[in-house]
């Protein structure tokens, strides 16, 4: 290729980056990292795009991808905020020093405290409940606490997911939090020995465990049982009808909650658009997409429960702010190695 050829193409190659750079700090965009998954949300961007003018780039995966990457971008991340589901991932992002405060009075005020980093770092905007679930034929009587779920009388009837997994994560971290290191040992030594097989799958396969009567009791999300209420889900919808559901510890702490949350990044190029895209995620009608697309509980008081989730009911929620669910997520995953839960 000629010189003059060569000089040609490079500077038009300079150019066309340049454009792409300057599209994405532009005024009118937010640049939104997002581990959420749900088919639902685009009407929520849509939403927000129709509201306020402002264009929503997407970049989706895995939330520990994405931290990772935004590690990676470092100061030049054109990224403007952050989407993980549960509070632990979030953590990561913010222990990482990737997230910037939050100024909203707004927020503030909508969200509940404990669903909001004490530092303004991210808020959480829809939760789910970890509850147990039992066969209605073979339990008669279920357990009513976390602390049951390691009563001996229930050996060889429970089952779970792996220690790594970020929702058993969390509650261990809850429970470290709220009880101490020896007292979360003790339960997780008796949730291991009560156990009827290795844990293994995801919450799904939990509950699809109760219907093939391979498991008597289970831990899962609420969402996952209220999606098998709202439309089919293979192995499971059908049979909801054999399954109960107890919202653990209604006379004590409270069941443990997890989140959908969001925050700023810190070096957000588009600060303001951020804000305005998080304080819309509190706003009535985006409460509303939230929860009812995933089946899920919406953060703000007032807000109408979908169909699916008026099924499972209302609760005492733990008001544990979750920041702890993270700072104590290192303790507990050496408390399941500890004690042989695999």
């Amino acid at each position: 290729m000629p010189l003059r050829t060569r000089i040609a193409t490079a500077i038009l190659s300079a150019s066309v980056a340049l454009t792409a750079t300057a599209s994405a700090f532009a005024d009118g965009v937010i640049n939104l990292y997002s581990s959420r998954h749900y088919d639902t949300d685009e009407r929520l961007y849509s939403d927000f795009e129709e509201k306020t003018g402002i264009k929503i780039n997407r970049i989706e995966g895995k939330a520990d991808e994405l931290i990772e990457r935004l590690k990676a971008e470092g100061a030049n991340s054109p990224a403007d905020v952050l989407l993980t589901v549960d509070a632990g991932r979030i953590w990561r992002a913010a222990d990482a020093g990737l997230l910037g405060s939050v100024d909203s009075d707004l927020l503030e005020e909508r969200v509940p405290a404990a669903l909001q980093h004490p530092d303004n770092l991210w808020f959480g905007f829809s939760t789910r409940a970890r509850l147990i679930f039992y066969s209605k034929d073979r339990v008669s009587e279920p357990p009513q606490t976390y602390a049951d779920l390691a009563d001996p009388k229930y050996k060889g009837q429970v089952c779970a997911r792996s220690s790594s997994n970020i929702y058993m994560l969390s509650l261990l971290a809850s429970r470290v939090a709220e009880d101490g290191a020896d007292s979360a040992k003790a339960w997780a030594q008796g949730l291991k020995d009560n156990l009827g097989r290795d844990p293994q799958g995801g919450d799904t396969d939990q509950l699809r465990a109760i219907v093939s009567g391979e498991c008597d009791i289970v831990l899962a999300n609420s969402y996952y049982f209220a999606r098998a209420l709202r439309k089919d889900v293979k192995g499971l919808s059908g049979s909801t009808d054999g399954i109960g559901w107890v919202f653990p510890d209604q006379d004590g702490n409270g069941t443990h909650v997890n989140i959908s949350a969001g925050g700023m990044l810190k070096n957000a190029p588009n600060r303001d658009n951020a804000v305005k895209f998080l304080e819309y995620l509190a706003s009535d009608s985006a409460q509303e997409y939230l929860a009812s697309g995933n089946d899920e509980y919406p953060v703000v008081e007032g807000i109408g429960l979908s169909a699916s989730v008026t099924q499972l009911g209302t609760f005492k929620a733990d008001d544990l702010n979750l920041s702890a669910l993270g700072e104590n997520q290192a303790a507990a995953q050496d408390i399941y190695n500890a004690v042989g839960y695999k």
